[in-house]
C-alpha cells in the first residue's frame, strides 16, 4: 500500500459556474413555459408576432428546461462529485472552460434560431445541422475531460454514479449522431435523412432515451452521491445498485416504440416497446427504493432540513412517473392516454419532481461548501419547498383530470352512432379552466424557484468562495490485490474503458434489433399505393407546418379507433 499522499486541488470555479448557469436558466426555461401555459387559456398573448406564438415558444420552452437547467445541472453536479469520488482534479481546465463556454453558446444559439423558426421539428432534437455539430463537438469535450478525469484517479474502485455518467456519456453520443443523420439544403435548413416509419423509428428511439439517458441516469448518478452526502449515510444497497445500474440501462433502449402504438410501426416491434417499458418498472423501483432507504435513518431531519425535503420529493417523483410510464405503454391504457394532456402531467411530474426539486437540493447543499457559510435562509428554503410542491400537485392534477375529459369526449357516441362531439372545440372550451389551473401551478413553482435565487445570492454575498479545494490523497498504484471474496463486480469498477465499452454493447443492443429488421426487410412495412412524394407546394407547406410549429398539436395522425375514422376519416 502507498502510504505517501500527495496534494492537488480541486476546481471549483467551473461547479460554480454551471450552479449559476442552472440558476439562470431554470428562471427562463419555467417562465417560457408559464406564457405558453397562458397562451392556451389567453390566445391573445400571442401577440400576433412571429417569434412569440406558442408553436415557436413551445419548443424554446422544452429545449430550455431540458439542455439549459437540467443539462447545467448535469453538469455541476458531475463536475463536484466526480473530483471527489476520483480523488483527482479534473483532467484539463481548458476543456472545463471550453465544455462551459460552449454549452452556453449553443442554449444562445437554440434560442435565437427556434425563435427564428429555424426547426426540424422533431422532438428534444429541433436544433438544425450546424448546432447538432456544435453539440456533438462539446458533448465529446465533456466525455474526454470526465473519462481523463477517471483515468487519473487515486482511488481504485470507481463508485456507482460514475457509473451512471459513464453510461449517459457513451449513450447520448449514439442518440445524437444516429437521429441527427439530415441532408442540409442550406445553412439554417435540412431534411432528415430518414423517412415515414423508419423515420418516426428513429426519432422516439432517441425522444424517449433523451428522457432515460439525460434525464434520468446522470440525475440518479447525482442522487447516489448527493443523497448520501445530504444524510451523512452510506447508500443503502451497493447490490441493488449494480442491478439497477446494469438492468436500466438494458431495458430502456428497448422502450422507444411505446411512443408509435397504433402507428403504422410493425406490431412486433410495438410490443417490444410495450414488454421492455414494463419491465423497466423493476430496475426504476430498485432504484428508487436505493434512494429513499438511503435516507431512512435521517428521517429525524427531515423536519428541518429543506435539502433532504427536496430529495424525498424528488425520489418519490421519479418513482410515480416510472411507474407511470410503462403503465401508459400499454396499449389499452395508452389509448386513453395518448394525445391527450394525460402525457403532459405525466412529463411533468419528471421534470418538476424529479429534475427540478433534486436539482434545488442539490443547489441548497452545494453552494453553502462552496462559498464556506451557512444557508442565508433555512426558512426561505422550506418555504420554497412547499411553495414547489404545491405548484406540482396544481400543475399536474388538473392536466390529469383535462386528460381523462379530452379522451371521453372525444370516443362517446350518441345512441344513433354518431359523434356526440363532432367539434373539436367542443373539448377545448371543457378545459381552459383545467389550464387556467395548470398555469397557477406554474407561477407558484417559478415563485419557489425566485425564492431559491434569492436564498442563494444571500448566501454567496455572505459566504468567501474557495476556488482551488485542498486536498490530498495516496497515489494510485497499478498494482491491486483482490480479496478474497470480493464482488465479481468490483472487477469492472476498477476498469473505467471497459466499463465504456460494456455500456455501449449494452445499449446498442435493443437498438440494433429493433432498427435492423424495420429498415432492411421491406416486408416489414407495408407500402400504401396513394402514397407519393410531396410535390414542391406541398413541400413548402410542409416545411411551413414545421417552421411555425403547428406539429405540437397537430399529429396528423389517425389511429384505427372508431372514434377517430369517424371525427377524421380513414387511417
Amino acid at each position: 500500500m502507498n502510504n505517501n499522499l500527495e496534494t492537488f486541488y480541486y476546481d471549483n470555479k467551473i461547479v460554480k459556474w454551471f450552479a449559476y448557469a442552472t440558476m439562470l436558466w431554470g428562471v427562463v426555461g419555467f417562465t417560457a413555459g408559464l406564457y405558453i401555459a397562458l397562451q392556451l387559456v389567453f390566445p391573445i398573448l400571442n401577440l400576433g408576432v412571429d417569434f412569440t406564438t406558442f408553436g415557436r415558444l413551445r419548443p424554446l420552452h422544452t429545449n430550455a428546461v431540458i439542455f439549459a437547467f437540467v443539462g447545467n445541472g448535469i453538469f455541476m453536479g458531475v463536475y463536484y462529485s466526480l473530483q471527489r469520488l476520483c480523488k483527482a482534479r479534473l483532467f484539463n481546465d481548458t476543456l472545463s472552460k471550453l465544455h462551459f463556454w460552449g454549452w452556453q453558446l449553443i442554449i444562445v444559439l437554440a434560442a435565437v434560431t427556434l425563435l427564428a423558426g429555424y426547426t426540424t421539428g422533431k422532438e428534444y432534437a429541433e436544433l438544425e445541422w450546424p448546432i447538432d455539430i456544435l453539440i456533438a463537438i462539446v458533448w465529446v469535450i465533456f466525455g474526454i475531460n470526465m473519462m481523463g478525469t477517471i483515468v487519473k484517479r487515486r482511488e481504485h474502485h470507481i463508485y456507482v454514479a460514475i457509473w451512471f455518467y459513464i453510461g449517459t456519456f457513451i449513450t447520448v453520443a449514439v442518440l445524437h449522431i444516429v437521429n441527427s443523420f439530415e441532408l442540409p439544403v442550406s445553412l439554417f435548413k435540412s431534411y432528415p435523412v430518414y423517412a415515414g416509419v423508419q423515420d418516426a423509428l428513429v426519432q422516439w428511439w432517441y425522444g424517449h432515451n433523451a428522457v432515460a439517458f439525460f434525464l434520468t441516469t446522470p440525475y440518479l448518478g447525482v442522487m447516489y452521491y448527493f443523497v448520501p452526502k445530504a444524510a451523512n449515510r452510506p447508500v443503502y444497497s451497493y447490490r441493488l445498485s449494480i442491478i439497477h445500474f446494469w438492468a436500466l440501462i438494458f431495458l430502456y433502449i428497448w422502450a422507444g416504440p411505446h411512443h408509435l402504438l397504433y402507428t403504422s410501426l410493425p406490431d412486433w416491434a410495438q410490443s417490444l416497446g410495450t414488454v421492455f417499458s414494463i419491465m423497466l418498472i423493476a430496475p426504476s423501483w430498485g432504484g428508487m427504493i436505493n434512494g429513499l432507504l438511503t435516507l431512512s435513518g435521517a428521517w429525524d431531519r427531515v423536519r428541518e432540513d429543506a435539502v433532504l425535503k427536496f430529495m424525498v420529493v424528488a425520489i418519490t417523483a421519479y418513482g410515480m412517473a416510472t411507474f407511470e410510464g410503462p403503465l401508459l405503454s400499454i396499449k389499452s391504457v395508452n389509448a386513453i392516454s395518448h394525445y391527450t394532456d394525460w402525457t403532459i402531467a405525466h412529463v411533468h411530474v419528471g421534470a418538476l419532481g424529479w429534475n427540478g426539486f433534486l436539482t434545488f437540493g442539490v443547489l441548497y447543499w452545494l453552494i453553502p461548501r462552496l462559498f464556506q457559510t451557512k444557508l442565508y435562509s433555512q426558512k426561505l428554503a422550506n418555504y420554497h419547498f412547499w411553495i414547489g410542491t404545491m405548484g406540482i400537485v396544481l400543475y399536474a392534477v388538473p392536466l390529469y383530470w383535462a386528460g381523462f375529459t379530452q379522451s371521453l369526449m372525444w370516443k362517446e357516441f350518441t345512441p344513433e352512432g354518431m359523434l356526440r362531439y363532432p367539434n373539436f372545440l367542443e373539448t377545448i372550451t371543457q378545459i381552459i379552466p383545467m389550464y387556467f389551473m395548470r398555469s397557477i401551478g406554474g407561477l407558484l413553482y417559478i415563485t419557489g424557484s425566485i425564492l431559491m435565487v434569492y436564498n442563494l445570492i444571500k448566501t454567496i454575498k455572505a459566504g468567501n468562495f474557495l476556488a482551488e479545494e485542498e486536498a490530498q490523497a495516496p497515489a494510485l498504484t497499478s498494482e491491486y490485490h483482490e480479496h478474497k471474496g470480493e464482488h465479481w463486480h468490483r472487477w469492472i469498477e476498477r476498469r473505467p474503458v471497459q466499463m465504456l465499452i460494456a455500456s455501449l454493447i449494452v445499449i446498442l443492443i435493443g437498438g440494433v434489433i429493433e432498427m435492423i429488421p424495420t429498415f432492411l426487410v421491406e416486408s416489414n412495412i407495408p407500402t400504401i399505393s396513394s402514397v407519393k412524394p410531396y410535390t414542391p407546394l406541398e413541400l413548402e407547406g410542409r416545411d411551413i407546418y414545421v417552421r411555425e410549429g403547428c406539429y405540437t398539436c397537430h399529429s396528423q395522425m389517425i389511429r384505427p379507433f372508431r372514434s377517430e375514422t369517424a371525427r377524421y376519416g380513414e387511417y
